[in-house]
């Protein structure tokens, strides 16, 4: 039946539940467990959740290193709940925002019996949904609500790791002052998630390599201009580049803060502003280095015609993903612009942590 909506549907429909605050059931061989992000849990709400059955606090292994928790499953640790736990205890546990203020917060226990599977589901859930990695988890002992979304624990893992492809929407003409033969395709991905957008200037032919740019939006550096980073530098040059040579390809990839979202990325800003840098300020909100996934502007470029590319990049990673996705980079084209004393030592661990060529 075409009206039932599929499992990237239904998933498309559960990120947006737990934006809202709602569980959603993740079910797997007969176990169900509701998943309610922990970012937006009330405690009308928690009452209600903790009266279904045991619930955990599953946070991932770098936010744990943070609490002195321990992370018996790996990648995850799953916090027992302290008798009478408040909703503030577990956001003040998934957020870094008040570390610093409230060092003690602790000492935690950690779950680890049984499985922890469909708590690193709930993680990555959470994740792809551009909010904290951190979810309360709760077994189904007692009755279920009606009107949640439900979710297969198979379609789940296999939806967050599969490559999303994506259609083209529409194209227009728009002329820049770099060039006057400005066209903007508008891409849609099949799950459901936000849309990309390509720049192209003049017709490049598909039968070379064409000067092309993966770039990840930057609301702060792109449009407000900030001084933080060397983003807007970068996004301007390449499009200047791409205008005196007279055809390029500017792919403007919704990747905000390295692929953790325009929120999380300023929560990471404020831990800045505490003395962390970027990459130990990703990991204390619990998420990696980089949580972007490049299979987006390979599939994109593929499906514009484009095989092979001049990247523009100071990022080696950027090269060896888009050739494992079968985009071969014929050049390195470097970016070195942006540099002020505002943004010289998110530069320097660009370099020393990230691998970034400045």
């Amino acid at each position: 039946m075409s009206l039932i909506p599929t499992p990237a549907e239904t998933l498309a429909r559960a990120r947006t539940d737990l934006r809202l605050g709602l569980p959603v059931v993740l079910e797997s061989a007969g176990e169900k467990v509701l998943v309610t992000a922990a970012e937006g849990l009330s405690e009308d709400r928690l009452r209600d959740i903790i009266g279904i059955g045991p619930s955990v606090l599953a946070i991932t292994a770098r936010r744990a290193e943070t609490l002195r928790a321990r992370a018996y499953d790996g990648d995850v640790a799953r916090l027992v709940l302290p008798p009478a736990a408040k909703a503030d205890w577990i956001r003040a546990a998934a957020d870094p925002k008040d570390d610093l203020a409230t060092p003690m917060k602790g000492p935690f226990e950690s779950a680890r019996e049984g499985s922890a599977d469909l708590h690193r589901l709930a993680i990555g859930l959470a994740k792809s949904a551009h909010l904290l990695p951190a979810a309360l988890v709760t077994e189904a002992k007692g009755g279920i609500p009606e009107g949640l979304t439900w979710l297969k624990a198979k379609d789940v893992a296999h939806l967050l790791q599969a490559p999303t492809a994506h259609k083209a929407v529409v194209t227009g003409r728009v002329p820049l002052g770099v060039s006057e033969a400005g066209r903007v395709h508008v891409f849609r991905p099949e799950d459901g998630g936000e849309e990309h957008y390509v720049c192209e200037i003049g017709r490049p032919p598909r039968d070379r390599p064409v000067l092309a740019r993966l770039h990840s939006a930057c609301f702060t550096g792109d449009v407000l201009g900030s001084l933080k980073c060397d983003c807007g530098a970068q996004l301007q040059t390449a499009l200047r580049q791409m205008g005196e040579e007279g055809a390029g390809v500017l792919l403007y990839l919704n990747q905000e803060g390295r692929g953790i979202g325009l929120a999380n990325k300023m929560r990471a800003y404020a831990l800045q502003d505490q003395g962390f840098d970027t990459v130990e300020a990703n990991h204390r909100l619990g998420f990696e280095d980089d949580e972007r996934d490049f299979r987006v502007g390979a599939d994109i470029l593929k499906r514009l015609g484009f095989n092979a590319v001049r990247l523009l990049t100071n990022n080696p990673a950027k090269v060896r993903m888009m050739e494992a996705q079968g985009i071969a980079v014929a050049e390195r084209v470097p970016l070195k612009v942006g540099l002020n004393p505002l943004n010289e030592r998110y530069l320097d661990v660009k370099a020393k942590k990230s691998g970034h060529i400045l």
